[in-house]
């Protein structure tokens, strides 16, 4: 038997309208839900109108309070760019061969780690034999010429006895002191060229009554073998090419090109951080040392270079990675966070149009800095917002 048709009217607006209240009710449940995750701005009724005028003197008009909007510097983001790992220039060292002659032994290997005075490699030279022999020399003519001041200071005592007892003349006193002056002499020459052999043998890395030809030299600080550039038996008498280098990696250089335009925001030093591909998931924490004074012409950019700490050698020079320089500033109007309203889900203000006029104006914002909140579109420096009694004007009710 079939139901009469408006029976069946009826069943179908009532099962409709709760449908529609179930949705209604779940979409009330998900704005609470977000509303509890995220603080809104206060909530204008539907109603609200565009434009709001108050007459003057009314008693509305009192419990609005304007203010002009201000300018503040806001962070837009961080600044990054590229960075490059590079040893650090101030602990590099190069070694170099003090004389000509032939490497006998290498004793260490690219990348091995070295500490200060340790040997590197032995090095024969028949210059080494003449720069003892020099300073062997030089001792000699040292003691000689002690020797000879020695006596000119008794000849001196003996002549002024004999002058005073009237058995020699004044002239021979004062030949007898012209003496005693050149020996002083000859012994301050003769310790200057013995001091001056003496650094030769230190600068050879010989010391004084050896005999042979061979020299160690030895690592001038502690730090990584970067760079070797010899092998044994090699002859070399170019004493301007570089053996190896040896870097300190304790700590590394970060160099970056920085756009000219971002780099007002960088300051001498200020943190950094910085992250590699190598190491995904980490982040090495430094210091920018060093901003550039130059632009270079072609990229527009301008070289910083930072420091970060680097004890377990795991930064190693060439490396690429992002360097996270500053946060990026730029000038932007801030309105009092009272101003801001929400209306059709987007952030509003009420501006002020004229004296008692007040106008609805939908606003773009950034994340609050403290009690303020940072206006990207939608106002300017210098326009009048509502900061009191905001949600007064959005009500229907029209004075």
């Amino acid at each position: 038997m079939q139901k009469p048709e408006s029976e069946r009217r009826t069943r179908k607006s009532a099962l409709f309208a709760a449908a529609v209240l179930a949705l209604a009710l779940g979409a009330c449940g998900r704005k609470a839900e977000q509303t509890a995750e995220k603080p809104q701005p206060a909530a204008a009724p539907a109603g609200a109108p565009a434009r709001v005028e108050i007459p003057p003197g009314s008693p509305k008009l009192a419990q609005i309070r304007v203010q002009p909007v201000e300018t503040a510097m806001v962070a837009m983001g961080r600044v990054t760019a590229p960075g490059k790992v590079e040893a650090n220039s101030n602990r590099i060292s190069r070694v170099f061969l003090p004389v000509t002659g032939r490497v006998v032994s290498v004793l260490v290997r690219t990348g091995d780690f070295v500490h200060r005075g340790q040997p590197l490699l032995t090095v024969e030279s028949a210059e080494i034999d003449a720069a003892v022999s020099a300073y062997q020399q030089a001792q000699a003519a040292v003691t000689q010429a002690e020797s000879a001041l020695a006596k000119a200071r008794l000849d001196l005592d003996r002549t002024r006895d004999l002058y005073a007892h009237g058995a020699v003349p004044l002239k021979e006193v004062t030949n007898t002191e012209a003496i005693l002056v050149q020996a002083e002499s000859a012994v301050k020459q003769a310790r200057a060229a013995e001091e001056q052999a003496r650094r030769r043998l230190e600068l050879l890395g010989a010391v004084p009554g050896m005999f042979g030809q061979q020299i160690t030299i030895r690592a001038p600080i502690a730090g990584k073998v970067l760079e070797l550039s010899v092998v044994n038996g090699e002859y070399r008498n170019d004493l301007s090419d570089a053996l190896m280098t040896i870097a300190d990696l304790s700590s590394v250089w970060i160099t970056s090109d920085v756009p000219e335009t971002d780099i007002r925001n960088i300051r001498l030093g200020a943190p950094i951080t910085f992250e590699l591909a190598a190491y995904p998931g980490e982040t090495f924490h430094g210091r920018v040392t060093l901003i550039g004074d130059t632009v270079d012409p072609q990229t527009r950019t301008v070289k910083v270079r930072s420091e970060i700490p680097n004890p377990d050698g795991r930064l190693k020079p060439e490396m690429f990675g992002t360097v996270h320089l500053a946060e990026q500033t730029e000038p932007r109007p801030v309105v009092p966070a009272t101003a801001v309203f929400a209306y059709a889900g987007r952030p509003c203000v009420w501006r002020e149009a004229g004296p008692g006029v007040f106008e609805r104006t939908g606003v773009e914002t950034a994340p609050p800095i403290g009690d303020r909140i940072p206006v990207l579109s939608g106002l300017q420096a210098g326009d009048r917002v509502v900061v009191d009694g905001v949600m007064l004007l959005a009500g229907r009710d029209r004075p």
